[in-house]
């Protein structure tokens, strides 16, 4: 039975495909910054040299949001609402350790582990880049690590000299709040299953960026999603087209942080436009009809039994594509050793 009534099934498969059969599933995210994120490597901020629009030849450095930074926290999401209903236990499937390789995260985001078995992720996402240049989009902060007497002067802990100012005083770039990345998430070949699973994730989604710090909390935005036969614009040229979109409409004005009402007008007119450029078949649900789709996930998503129901669906999706396509192959695999 059909969990949506507002997208017709056509723009879903019936189940998991082994082979890709030309069905794609675009979500338009809009990430927002809410505190101080790190999207980093080497101790650096990710940052690219790029044009600043598609009609503004300026060049202009831009931070960058690499797709791993993207793609890990929304699975980890979903793979902690797989055990809090207990449709998979930590014991079975952890990640980057041990893939049961038959639940919908195994099946849907892809696993690797060697001569056992792989999948390749039906989850694309790509480096997404921020709206506003970088040196308008950070700033770095003096770190410190006081003693619990809350100073940075010793008492003589571990034979320091009393009255002694501790040298544990670093600095690091942080991203500001306010800072917006857009960001586009393709699902291929999907299941009503497998979309709401994604779908649910992204928007569950709070935090990315380093692990390791208190900070890094992202909001998503979703704008629309967009059913095609194909994959569709990039992250980059869509940034470049909303920028151009907002310096038409003075609504670029640095070091003031862009209005979120501002960049959401800005995002639906730009992917509008690019979408009207394209060469493929697509149906889009942006703006009004849209709003209908978000409720009506929101609605199954916000209760227990919607979930669980979902979360089920995909389950068994999982379960039925492992048992049909990988079950083979390790079968094959352990022949193969003996």
């Amino acid at each position: 039975m059909a969990l949506l009534k507002t997208v017709e099934q056509k723009f879903f498969q019936a189940e998991i495909p082994y082979k890709p059969m030309g069905k794609y599933a675009h979500f338009l995210t809009i990430r927002i910054t809410e505190s101080y994120p790190l999207f980093q490597t080497d101790a650096e901020l990710n940052k690219a040299r790029v044009r600043a629009g598609v009609k503004d030849k300026t060049t202009i450095s831009r931070l960058s949001m690499f797709k791993r930074k993207q793609s890990t926290p929304e699975r980890l999401v979903g793979r902690e609402l797989l055990r809090n209903y207990g449709l998979m236990t930590a014991e079975e499937c952890e990640y980057n350790v041990n893939f049961a390789m038959d639940n919908p995260d195994c099946i849907i985001y892809g696993f690797a582990i060697g001569d056992s078995g792989s999948e390749k992720s039906k989850v694309v996402v790509d480096t997404a880049f921020s709206i506003t240049a970088f040196d308008e989009s950070h700033e770095t902060f003096t770190l410190n690590a006081p003693y619990e007497n809350g100073t940075m002067a010793s008492k003589g802990e571990n034979g320091s000299k009393p009255g002694e100012v501790t040298s544990r005083i670093n600095q690091q770039d942080h991203i500001r709040p306010q800072v917006f990345f857009p960001s586009i998430v393709t699902l291929k070949d999907p299941t009503e299953a497998s979309f709401l699973y994604v779908f649910n994730n992204i928007l569950r989604t709070r935090h990315y960026g380093a692990q390791t710090t208190r900070t890094g909390r992202v909001r998503n935005e979703l704008i629309g999603v967009v059913f095609a036969d194909g994959e569709i614009t990039s992250n980059l040229r869509w940034t470049q087209a909303i920028y151009d979109q907002m310096k038409s409409n003075n609504t670029i004005n640095p070091p003031d942080p862009l209005d979120e009402d501002d960049v959401i007008t800005a995002a639906k007119n730009a992917i509008e436009a690019l979408m009207a450029d394209e060469f493929i078949v697509h149906t889009d649900f942006i703006g009004d009809t849209f709003v209908s789709l978000i409720n009506e996930v929101k609605t199954l998503t916000g209760s227990e039994k919607g979930i669980q129901t979902i979360l089920q669906k995909a389950d068994a999706e999982a379960k039925a594509y492992a048992n049909k396509h990988i079950s083979k192959k390790k079968t094959a695999a352990k022949a193969g050793k003996e």
